[in-house]
């Protein structure tokens, strides 16, 4: 079955453009090497995909500087003096650019201002002004900034102190405070220094401790400190 005739033109799928570009690029380095080797040909070959992927075919017995050189000699003309020329063009503008912005550095720092005249003079005072204005709203901003946050922090302590006057206030009132009662009889607690009391009943004919009146109720107390 005969293959149809493709139309020459821009594949819009990508996926499909992706790989009809990596087949012809495939075939054409394939044929220059044919090339290289029954013709002794010197082939070198540059591709740029749409993704930007670099792709090159160059004959073993010679190097892409090699082949521009001879492409320089056969057209007559001198690619690298012309790149040379240009890129110190270039060179050239960005010495004067840099220059230019030493030197207005140096009349901010107040030398070199011998040689300005008196609108230069107003100018730079007022771009001088201008740049005063910023640093003083820039340096309001952080000691502002600064101020709001020690107050957040004066306000966390003081919270942080009120709430400890009150449970002091409130053990003082009660002994109990803090502790609750279980099943057993029992006080277990959440405050900041004890966590556990255990009350117990003593038998009748136990030996009283000093200080407690016969027949009344021993307690026995354990306290346990709350770890950091």
């Amino acid at each position: 079955m005969a293959r149809g005739k493709i139309q020459i033109k821009r594949i819009e799928n990508q996926t499909n453009r992706q790989v009809t570009y990596s087949k012809r690029r495939n075939g054409l380095f394939k044929k220059a090497q044919e090339l290289t080797v029954l013709c002794d040909a010197r082939v070198s070959i540059i591709m740029i995909s749409s993704t930007q992927k670099l792709h090159e075919y160059i004959s073993p017995t010679i190097t892409t500087k090699q082949v521009f050189d001879l492409y320089q000699k056969a057209v007559g003309v001198d690619l690298w003096s012309t790149h040379y020329e240009r890129m110190q063009e270039h060179l050239k503008k960005l010495k004067e650019f840099n220059a230019n912005l030493r030197k207005e550095i140096r009349q901010r720092m107040g030398e070199c201002l011998n040689d300005l005249g008196y609108d230069q003079v107003v100018n730079l005072i007022e771009d001088i002004n201008t740049s005063l204005s910023l640093i003083r709203e820039r340096k309001y901003k952080v000691i502002g900034n600064q101020i709001d946050t020690g107050k957040k922090k004066l306000r966390n302590v003081q919270e942080i102190h009120k709430n400890l006057m009150l449970e002091f206030d409130a053990r003082q009132e009660d002994p109990h405070y803090g502790l609750v009662e279980n099943n057993d009889g029992d006080y277990l607690g959440f405050g900041p220094h004890i966590i556990a009391l255990r009350l117990t009943q003593q038998p009748p004919n136990h030996c009283h401790p000093p200080g407690l009146h016969r027949g009344g109720a021993a307690s026995d107390i354990t306290t346990f400190a709350l770890l950091e």
